[in-house]
C-alpha cells in the first residue's frame, strides 16, 4: 500500500505543483477517510500547506490512476491466461500513463469476434502474409499461387486473406496507433453539413449547416452544439485529417509506412504500401475518428462542468442580506402573487396569496394587506422573484412603499432558478407539510435572500441553471463536481449549528445525511447545543466524524467562545496559550486585532501544530467566525424599463450577471430577458477569460447596444462609449454560441460582426438545457 501511495504522488505531484511528499501525506489522509475541506483547513503541517484547489485535483486524479491501475492488472491477468506474456510487453502495459495506450496495447489480445484475419489464418494463409513481410522484392502474386488449396479457391482470394492478416497487424500495433492519433489531434479538421431536408426543421443549427474548423481548437461551447445537431440528426459530423494533401500517399499512409519500414524495394513492399493505404481508409481512420470524437465530448464536458462549477461557486457564495425580517414574494399574473413572511432566523411566520393582476386587479387590496405585514412583522426586507410577473410585481411594492413612514424595507430582485424544485421536493414537504406547494417557493425566495448558501443547498445543484449544456454532459461527472462545489463553500463560510437545517449540515465536512438528520432531531429534543462537544452525544456520530466536522460548525454565544470560531477544539490549547500570553480574558480578546498583531506566532509552534495552524489561530482570533462572502449589494434597475420593447440602444442600466459562459456574461437588467456582454464587450482590453473580469451576483453597469424584441435578444457592452471592441488573437476566442438560461441573446447578424461572431444556432440549442 505504501509503495502504492508512493507512486501514485510521485505521478500527482508534477500535476499539481507539489513535491512527492505532499501529495504522499494527502493520498494517505484521503485514504483515511479525511475529507478535502478538512485537509485544506486543519492539516496544512501534513501536507506542507496544499490548498483546496491543488487537493481536488489530487483526489480527482487519484481516482482515474487507481481506475487505470485497475484496469491494468486485469489486461495484465488476461494476457497471462492466455500464454502470451512477454518481457516487452509487460514493460510496456507497466510504463502506460493513460486508459487510451493500456488499450492500445490489450487490442491484439483482446477476446473479439472472430474476425476475417482469423479466417485468414484457419485457411492456411498466415505464413503467406508472412513470406511477404520477409521477402519484399517477392511478387506476392507468386508467393499466394502456393497457397491455392481447399478453401482458397485461387490466388485473388489468397491474397485478399494476406491483406486481412497484415491489415489486422498494422491496426493493432499500440506504438502506430498512438503516433497515428496524435497526427489526427494535430492537423484534424471538424466538419458539420446539414442532413438534406432538415434545413428549416434544424433552422437553430444553421451556423453549422456547412461548418469547418481545426478539431484541436474547437471551443467547448461550439463542439457541444454541434454534438446536440448530431444528435438530433440535423447535422452530420466528421473528422477528416489531410484533406488537403495533393500527394497520392496521403501523410498517415507514410506514418504506416515508417513504422514498419515500407518502401519501394519491390512488389511485396509496394503491395504491403497500398495495404497499408487500405488498412488506413477502412479500419483506422473510421476508429481513430471515433477516438477523437469521444476526446472532443469530453474536453468539452470538461470546459462545460468547469463553467458551471465556477458559476455554482459564485452564487452560492454571494453576499447574504443577512439575519433580518424578509417578506418573500413569489409573482404570478392569473394565479396571484404568493407571499411568506420569514424572521431573521428563517422562521415561517405567515402566508398569504394576492391578486392584483388580471382577472381580479386588485391593486389596492393587494398593497394594503403588503403593507399591514410590513408593519405587522417589521419587515426589512422585500424578496420578489424574477420570473413571469417580476417587474410588475416591483413597481407594485415600489407604489406600496411610498406610502409607508421610514423605516421602509428595501425592495430587492432575486433569482427564483431552482425554487419551484425546492417546493415539489421532499426537503420542503418535510419543512412545510401542511403548506401549499405554490408557497413553498416564496419563502425559499425570501430565505435565499436572508442567506443563499443555506437555502440553495437544499436544491439540487443541477436545477439551480447556472450551467452551460449541462443536461449534454456526463451527469455523473457534473454531480461530481457541483456536490464537490457545495462542499467546499459551505465549510468556508461554516454553519451555525443550532439554526443550520439538515441538507446545510449534510454538507459540512464528515456529515452525512443520515448524521444531520440525527443532529437535528437531537436539538429538537434537547435544545440547543451549548458547546461542540455536545456533538458526540449524537446518535451514531463518533470521534472520527467530530474530528472532521467539529471546525465547521459554529455556536455563537456557548459555554466555549472558541466554539464560535473556526479554531479546531483539538487546537483550544494552543488558543489558550495565545490568551494566556495577553493575560486577557479570551471574549475580550477576540476580534483585538492590535493586541494580537503584537505577538509572535512562532511563541506557540509545538511538536503537534506548526506555523501555519498558528497563524491560521491568530487570524481567527482577530476576526472569529468571519465570513469570506462580500458585503451585500443589490442592483437598482431603472424606472420605466420593464419590457424588452422599452431598450433602446445606448441606454446604461444596472444589472445582476446570472450566469458566465466562455463567450461572455449574462445580465438581469430587469425586462425579463437576460442580456448577453459578450467577451469582447466586458473590458477596455482583450478578455480571454469572462471570470477574469465579472462573476455570477455581480452588479454591474452596462450599456444596450443592439436589441432584437422579436427573437428576444439583448446586446451590452461594458466598454466605454465609443470604445472598439479589444481585438480577438484568433478565433477560438469567439464563440458562436450565445443564450441566457431564459433564452436571450445578442442579437445575429450585425451584432456578430460587432461583438466577434456570435451565431444563433447555440443560442437557440441552449434553450433546452
Amino acid at each position: 500500500m505504501a509503495a502504492d501511495i508512493r507512486s501514485l504522488a510521485a505521478v500527482i505531484s508534477a500535476e499539481i505543483n507539489a513535491r512527492p511528499d505532499q501529495a504522499a501525506a494527502a493520498i494517505g489522509l484521503i485514504d483515511e477517510g479525511a475529507t478535502v475541506p478538512f485537509i485544506a483547513r486543519y492539516r496544512k503541517e501534513v501536507t506542507g500547506g496544499l490548498d483546496d484547489t491543488q487537493l481536488r485535483t489530487l483526489s480527482e486524479r487519484l481516482v482515474y490512476l487507481r481506475e487505470l491501475e485497475a484496469r491494468r492488472v486485469s489486461i495484465v491477468e488476461s494476457i497471462n491466461s492466455q500464454g502470451k506474456m512477454t518481457d516487452e510487453l509487460a514493460s510496456k502495459l507497466a510504463g502506460a500513463a493513460t486508459k487510451a495506450e493500456l488499450e492500445d496495447l490489450y487490442l491484439p489480445y483482446k477476446p473479439k469476434r472472430r474476425t476475417r484475419a482469423e479466417i485468414a489464418r484457419e485457411r492456411g494463409l498466415g505464413p503467406l502474409a508472412d513470406a511477404i513481410w520477409a521477402e519484399r522484392t517477392a511478387d506476392p502474386a507468386k508467393l499466394a499461387e502456393g497457397y491455392v488449396a481447399g478453401e482458397v479457391t485461387d490466388v485473388k482470394m489468397a491474397l485478399e486473406g494476406a491483406r486481412d492478416i497484415v491489415a489486422e497487424t498494422i491496426s493493432e500495433n499500440a506504438g502506430l496507433l498512438g503516433r497515428l492519433r496524435q497526427h489526427m489531434r494535430n492537423g484534424a479538421m471538424l466538419k458539420a453539413k446539414v442532413v438534406e431536408g432538415k434545413q428549416e426543421a434544424g433552422a437553430k443549427f444553421a451556423d453549422y449547416f456547412d461548418h469547418s474548423e481545426r478539431w484541436v481548437t474547437a471551443p467547448g461551447h461550439r463542439a457541444l452544439a454541434m454534438l446536440r445537431g448530431w444528435n438530433e440528426e440535423v447535422l452530420t459530423l466528421s473528422i477528416e485529417v489531410d484533406q488537403d494533401d495533393p500527394s497520392p500517399v496521403k501523410p498517415a499512409q507514410r506514418i504506416i509506412a515508417a513504422t514498419f519500414q515500407i518502401g519501394d524495394k519491390g512488389p511485396a513492399d509496394r503491395w504491403l504500401m497500398d495495404v497499408a493505404g487500405w488498412t488506413w481508409r477502412v479500419k483506422l481512420n473510421t476508429s481513430l475518428s471515433l477516438d477523437l470524437m469521444r476526446e472532443l465530448r469530453e474536453r468539452a464536458e470538461e470546459e462545460a462542468i468547469h463553467v458551471f462549477s465556477r458559476n455554482l461557486k459564485d452564487l452560492l457564495l454571494a453576499a447574504p442580506a443577512g439575519s433580518r425580517p424578509t417578506m418573500g414574494l413569489d409573482p404570478g399574473i392569473r394565479t396571484g402573487v404568493k407571499v411568506a413572511v420569514v424572521d431573521g432566523t428563517g422562521k415561517l411566520l405567515e402566508t398569504t396569496t394576492v391578486y392584483p393582476f388580471p382577472p381580479r386587479n386588485d391593486v389596492r387590496g393587494t398593497q394594503a394587506e403588503l403593507a399591514n405585514l410590513v408593519r405587522k412583522y417589521k419587515i426589512e426586507l422585500i424578496a420578489i422573484g424574477n420570473g413571469t410577473g417580476s417587474r410588475e410585481t416591483e413597481k407594485l411594492v415600489a407604489d406600496m412603499l411610498t406610502n409607508l413612514t421610514a423605516p421602509k424595507p428595501t425592495k430587492v430582485i432575486v433569482s427564483e432558478a431552482g425554487a419551484s424544485v425546492y417546493s415539489a421536493s421532499e426537503t420542503a414537504a418535510a419543512e412545510f407539510p401542511g403548506l401549499d406547494v405554490s408557497l413553498r417557493g416564496a419563502v425559499s425566495i425570501a430565505r435565499r435572500l436572508q442567506d443563499p448558501l443555506a437555502e440553495l443547498v437544499k436544491i439540487e445543484p443541477k436545477s439551480i441553471g447556472v450551467g452551460q449544456y449541462q443536461h449534454d454532459v456526463d451527469q455523473g461527472k457534473l454531480s461530481r463536481s457541483l456536490d464537490a462545489v457545495v462542499e467546499d463553500a459551505v465549510n468556508a463560510v461554516g454553519v451555525d449549528l443550532n439554526t443550520a437545517s439538515a441538507p446545510l449540515l449534510s454538507r459540512v465536512s464528515g456529515l452525512s445525511r443520515s448524521i444531520a438528520d440525527a443532529i437535528v432531531v437531537h436539538r429538537d429534543q434537547n435544545g440547543p447545543f451549548q458547546s461542540r462537544k455536545e456533538l458526540l452525544k449524537v446518535a451514531r456520530l463518533g470521534n472520527r466524524t467530530f474530528e472532521q466536522a467539529a471546525g465547521f460548525l459554529r455556536i455563537p454565544n456557548g459555554k466555549e467562545p472558541l466554539d464560535a470560531s473556526a479554531v479546531h477544539p483539538e487546537a483550544y490549547g494552543v488558543a489558550k496559550k495565545i490568551v494566556a500570553a495577553c493575560g486577557r480574558d479570551l471574549r475580550t480578546l477576540m476580534g483585538d486585532s492590535a493586541a494580537l498583531k503584537k505577538l509572535d506566532p512562532r511563541r506557540f509552534v509545538d511538536e503537534q501544530f506548526g506555523l501555519p495552524t498558528v497563524k491560521d489561530i491568530l487570524a481567527e482570533l482577530e476576526k472569529p467566525g468571519r465570513d469570506p462572502r462580500p458585503s451585500f449589494k443589490t442592483a437598482t434597475f431603472a424606472e420605466g424599463i420593464d419590457e424588452i420593447s422599452d431598450l433602446k440602444p445606448g441606454l446604461i442600466l444596472e444589472g445582476t450577471v446570472t450566469n458566465v459562459a466562455a463567450f461572455g456574461a449574462f445580465v438581469d437588467i430587469g425586462v425579463h430577458q437576460d442580456g448577453l456582454v459578450h467577451v469582447s464587450q466586458l473590458a477596455d482590453r482583450f478578455v480571454k477569460d469572462p471570470h477574469e473580469v465579472v462573476k455570477a451576483g455581480d452588479v454591474v453597469k452596462v450599456r444596450v447596444v443592439e436589441v432584437d424584441v422579436k427573437r428576444k435578444r439583448i446586446g451590452l457592452t461594458m466598454r466605454k462609449e465609443g470604445g472598439e471592441p479589444a481585438p480577438a488573437p484568433t478565433r477560438d476566442n469567439r464563440s458562436n454560441a450565445n443564450t441566457s438560461r431564459y433564452g436571450s441573446a445578442a442579437p445575429a447578424k450585425k451584432a456578430e460582426r460587432q461583438m466577434g461572431g456570435l451565431g444563433a444556432a447555440l443560442a437557440e440549442a441552449m434553450k433546452k438545457r
